[in-house]
C-alpha cells in the first residue's frame, strides 16, 4: 500500500553521517521552488489528502524524507527537498553529494505562476549540473505546475512554450559542459485540482515498479481469458494505476485520459466514505463497486490483492459479468506476488485459458 511509513525532516546542521552509511537504494528527489506545489502533491498522491485539506500544509523544512510502500515490494526513498534559497544553495554546496547522489528519479516542479521566471531556470540547470555529476542515469520529470491558474483556452500554449524554455535552457547547459548525449526530460502539465496529477506520478510510479513485465502479461491474460474491453490495476491507497490492458475493442474508447480520471473519481469516492463512515483515510473502504450502463457496457472495481483494486470494463451481458467477476476472484491466487516477496519474473504463476 502507498503508506507513509516514516518521516524525518532533516535540518541542514543535522548530523547525515548514519544516513549514508545505510544501504543504499535509489532516491526519489522532489524538488523545486518553496511555494511551487511540492508538499501538496505529495500529500494528495501518498497522504489521501483532498486538494482544498493542502491549503494548511506549512513549507518543508530543509529535506522531508519519507519512506512511501507502494504495493508490496517497493519503498520509495522519497525526498521532499524545501524549495527555499538557502536551502537549495546548502543542497548545491554543503550537503551536494549527499543529496544528489544515487537518485533513480528527479522530479523538478515548476510554478507556471513564478514571476521569476529567469531565477527559476538558474536555480533548475544547477540542479541539473549536480545530477550530471552525481546521478547520470537518473530519469528526469518536469511538471509545469498550477495549471488550473492559467485560463483553459491558453493552458496548451502555455505548457508547451514553458516546456520550451525547460528544454532550451538543458541543452545550453549540456552543450557549455561538454556533455555528448541530451538529457531524457519527460514534462507534465499538473494541478492538483483535476486528474492531471495523477497522470504524471502514475507514469513516475510505473518505471519504478519491478516486475512490470510479469504484471502486464499476467493482466493481459486475465483480459483474454474475461472477454473484457479493458483491465487497470491500482494500487489500494494512492488509486494510481500500476498497470492496464485494453482489447482491440476497448482501444477505440475517445477518452485518452480515461485512467487518470478514474483514479480521480475513485479517490474522492474512498475519501467520501471515509468522511461519512468516520474510518481512517488509509484503510480499506470498500471491496466491490458495480456499474450496469445499459446496452453500453458493464463495470466492476473490486478488492483484488492485499495492495490492489481491480477495474473491469466489459461488454454488456449478465452472464459474462457475472463470469468476470468470478474469474477475477479465482485469478487473484497468480497475482500474489504482488503483496510482497515472492515468486520473481520467472517464478510467477501463469494464467491460462
Amino acid at each position: 500500500m502507498a503508506d507513509m511509513e516514516s518521516s524525518t525532516s532533516m535540518g541542514m546542521t543535522g548530523d547525515v553521517r548514519s544516513e549514508v552509511k545505510k544501504p543504499k537504494k535509489k532516491k526519489v528527489l522532489l524538488m523545486g521552488k518553496s511555494g511551487s506545489g511540492k508538499s501538496s502533491m505529495r500529500s494528495i498522491i501518498f497522504s489521501n489528502y483532498i486538494a482544498r485539506d493542502t491549503r494548511r500544509l506549512g513549507a518543508t523544512i530543509d529535506i522531508d524524507l519519507s519512506h512511501v510502500k507502494f504495493l508490496g515490494n517497493l519503498t520509495l526513498n522519497l525526498w521532499d527537498c524545501g524549495g527555499q534559497e538557502a536551502f537549495m544553495e546548502n543542497y548545491l554546496s554543503q550537503q551536494r553529494v549527499h543529496v544528489f547522489s544515487n537518485v533513480g528519479v528527479l522530479i523538478y516542479v515548476f510554478d507556471i505562476e513564478s514571476r521569476d521566471v529567469d531565477r527559476d531556470m538558474a536555480t533548475y540547470v544547477s540542479i541539473i549540473s549536480a545530477m550530471t555529476q552525481f546521478s547520470p542515469t537518473a530519469k528526469i520529470y518536469v511538471l509545469i505546475h498550477k495549471m488550473d491558474l492559467i485560463s483553459l483556452h491558453a493552458r496548451e500554449a502555455v505548457f508547451v512554450d514553458r516546456v520550451r524554455l525547460v528544454r532550451q535552457k538543458t541543452s545550453e547547459f549540456i552543450q557549455a559542459a561538454g556533455y555528448t548525449a541530451e538529457l531524457d526530460l519527460i514534462p507534465f502539465a499538473t494541478s492538483i485540482w483535476d486528474q492531471s496529477l495523477y497522470k504524471a506520478w502514475a507514469s513516475i510510479i510505473h518505471d519504478l515498479v519491478p516486475n512490470l513485465s510479469v504484471i502486464e502479461s499476467q493482466l493481459g491474460s486475465l483480459g483474454v481469458l474475461i472477454e473484457a474491453e479493458e483491465l487497470l490495476l491500482f494500487e489500494r491507497t494512492s488509486f494510481l494505476v500500476v498497470s492496464s490492458w485494453t482489447s482491440e475493442e476497448g482501444q477505440g474508447n475517445p477518452t485518452g485520459d480515461r485512467q487518470e480520471r478514474i483514479s480521480n473519481i475513485l479517490k474522492h469516492f474512498k475519501q467520501s466514505i471515509s468522511r461519512f463512515t468516520g474510518t481512517p483515510r488509509n484503510a480499506e473502504q470498500f471491496t466491490l463497486m458495480e456499474h450496469k450502463a445499459g446496452s453500453r457496457f458493464s463495470m466492476f472495481a473490486c478488492k483484488f490483492t492485499t495492495n490492489t483494486y481491480l477495474m473491469v470494463v466489459l461488454p454488456p451481458g449478465e452472464a459474462r459479468f457475472n463470469s468476470a467477476k468470478l474469474n477475477c476472484q479465482i485469478a487473484r491466487e497468480s497475482f500474489k506476488f504482488l503483496d510482497g516477496p515472492g515468486p520473481v519474473s520467472g517464478q510467477a504463476q501463469s494464467l491460462s485459458s
